[in-house]
């Protein structure tokens, strides 16, 4: 496992325990796993992480995830069948709006 990803994993697990994320407290989770981490990178996290809530900048993250990932769902085989009803849906809407003044026939043609 790579340094950034157990210190990752070690910063999820100290916010999942409202612990304050330390560069000391990172690099005694990532021990205890049996990772080696060099010292600089648990202190570079703990400065990134200084003075925020992980808890919340992920849960925004996923909170964005499904409007940014409509598209890809859109062009997915199981996934796409609720967003091409509404797709569907809306191309009907549009086209009851549409009359016949709109075709291109004026009044003296």
């Amino acid at each position: 496992m790579s340094a950034e990803a157990a210190l990752s994993y070690a910063s999820i697990i100290l916010a999942d325990q409202e612990a304050d994320i330390t560069a000391d407290s990172l690099l005694a989770i990532t021990k205890a796993a049996g990772t080696t981490v060099d010292p600089y990178w648990a202190e570079v996290f703990a400065k990134a992480l200084e003075g925020k809530n992980l808890k919340e900048l992920l849960f925004s993250f996923a909170a964005s995830a499904p409007a940014s990932g409509a598209g890809a769902a859109a062009s997915s085989g199981a996934a796409a069948g609720g967003a091409t009803e509404e797709a569907a849906a809306e191309e009907v809407e549009e086209e009851k709006e549409e009359s016949d003044d709109d075709m291109g026939f004026g009044l003296f043609d």
